[in-house]
């Protein structure tokens, strides 16, 4: 394997916070396992990417259209949820569909940085992850997903979607096997 990346999909406050606007318990437990990761990351050399979710309020939007309202712009909901942060280094993506490849520059950064292993976090794991997975896989990047780093409300869904990416996008490995990945690979 080449170059490394790490994309934080959607870790925001109005997934992650109480207050938030479509909030689901199961987001809080994977903020410090996240955070845990980049910083391993960061002294790896790897390329971290902050995928946010951001749709404009008042404007046509397709995915509200299907789904409740979430993450509008210049709202508390499209922080990152503490203690996440971007360093100056970090990309940070906003994203207005599920795949955090659809109408963003993704490709081309992730291309500009010489990478070609993803390891994929964050939420909801059958929706935004899943797509971005799935992308990836497209776009011909190996994909990694530490089990520990993703939510999604249903736990069905969630174990499905594990499983649909082990079997055909990528792998999905314990945390520290995805820590153990990351030292030998990089």
């Amino acid at each position: 394997m080449g170059k490394q990346a790490v994309l934080v999909i959607d870790v925001v406050k109005d997934f992650v916070d109480p207050n938030g606007k479509v909030p689901h318990p199961q987001a809080a437990g994977i903020v410090e396992p996240i955070n845990r990761f980049v910083a391993a990351a960061r002294q790896q050399g790897a390329v971290i990417i902050w995928i946010i979710d951001s749709h404009r309020a008042g404007k046509p939007d397709w995915e509200l259209e299907n789904v409740r309202l979430h993450c509008m712009d210049d709202t508390f909901g499209v922080e990152l949820a503490p203690p996440l942060e971007p360093a100056a280094e970090d990309y940070v993506i906003n994203k207005r569909r599920y795949s955090s490849f659809v109408g963003t520059d993704l490709d081309m950064v992730l291309r500009d940085n010489g990478v070609d292993t993803l390891f994929l976090m964050g939420t909801k794991t059958n929706v935004c992850v899943r797509a971005t997975a799935q992308d990836a896989f497209q776009y011909h990047y190996h994909v990694i997903v530490p089990r520990e780093c993703v939510s999604t409300d249903k736990e069905h869904l969630h174990q499905a979607n594990l499983e649909d990416i082990d079997k055909y996008m990528g792998r999905v490995v314990a945390l520290e096997e995805a820590l153990a990945l990351l030292r030998k690979d990089s």
